[in-house]
């Protein structure tokens, strides 16, 4: 019994770690997100500023043309954390279901215990009554 709480305990410690993962990259991903939004309002400022939105101007703000290649390096990056997001969640899932059958197969065995201890007491008490 002992031994098979220290598997769900386990179980449980790897669930918590895979949820713990997930958050990371979605919160990672909503970083890089948000980075993203202020690179375009940088883009945007800095191209009012030099009057120029044509990016292949030669007066196009280097300023401008590093933010893009940034913010493109951020899209890049994020389609790269969902796919590890995705993954991350099938994990998750399939250690929540280890889970759920461990303690399902707990709550049964605790079940049967119960079962077998009433029987065993009237058993007890026929014996009682016999010998005596």
């Amino acid at each position: 019994m002992k031994s098979r709480d220290g598997v769900i305990r386990l179980k449980r410690f790897e669930v918590d770690e895979k949820r713990r993962k997930v958050a990371d990259i979605e919160s990672m991903i909503a970083e890089f997100n948000d980075m993203a939004v202020d690179l375009d309002r940088q883009i945007a400022v800095e191209q009012e500023r030099a009057g120029v939105s044509d990016v292949n101007h030669y007066a196009y703000p280097t300023f401008a043309k590093a933010a893009m290649q940034r913010r493109d390096n951020l899209a890049v990056s994020v389609a790269g954390l969902e796919a590890k997001l995705s993954a991350a969640k099938g994990e998750l899932e399939e250690a929540e279901e280890e889970l759920r059958k461990i303690e399902a197969l707990q709550g049964r065995e605790t079940d049967r215990g119960r079962e077998v201890e009433p029987e065993t007491g009237f058993g007890m008490i026929g014996v009682a009554r016999a010998a005596g």
